[in-house]
């Protein structure tokens, strides 16, 4: 399997894995219609060319005390690379972001940041622009979530084509 040549064994691994990261593995291999050794096997290697980054669990948010979400446009009128490092390291030691990137457009960064309430995301606000020279900040509040997901669509991934053999 190369960085970029995946069969569609290797997608439906991936569909189930993005599913239920819990399955066992012959939970899994029986979805795909191989035995468990080739298809951890096949995982493996996934996880090896880095397609599967990490296996974790997802967290309710408002049963944790993290469920308002934020979301942080940025705007800065320095584009160096000794500010963005800055910027990053100020940004990745903060739990609260969790997500974080670097766009075109009006808007230079986005973050995604979760909060109990406006009062935690307003200490926020405070540690976040105390540490760093940004030139404007504007906070929306999700007012409600409609769709999260963070399974990837997998149909635009390139398959090799199943190899048919024909008896004469």
């Amino acid at each position: 399997m190369s960085d970029t040549t995946f069969d569609a064994i290797d997608r439906r691994i991936l569909a189930a894995l993005q599913d239920d990261a819990t399955l066992s593995m012959n939970e899994i291999a029986a979805r795909v219609g191989l035995s468990a050794t080739p298809c951890w096997r096949r995982i493996q290697k996934l996880e090896e060319a880095g397609i599967i980054r990490r296996r974790v669990a997802l967290l309710n948010g408002s049963k944790i005390a993290a469920g308002v979400a934020v979301f942080v446009s940025v705007r800065t009128n320095q584009h160096t690379d000794e500010w963005l490092r800055r910027f990053a390291e100020v940004v990745a030691a903060m739990p609260e972001v969790v997500e974080f990137y670097r766009l075109s457009g009006d808007i230079d960064y986005l973050l995604k940041v979760v909060v109990p309430d406006i009062n935690a995301y307003d200490t926020f606000y405070k540690k976040l622009v105390a540490k760093v020279d940004l030139s404007d900040v504007s906070s929306s509040f999700a007012m409600e979530e409609i769709k999260y997901t963070t399974a990837l669509p997998l149909e635009y991934m390139p398959v090799e084509k199943q190899r048919t053999t024909t008896s004469v």
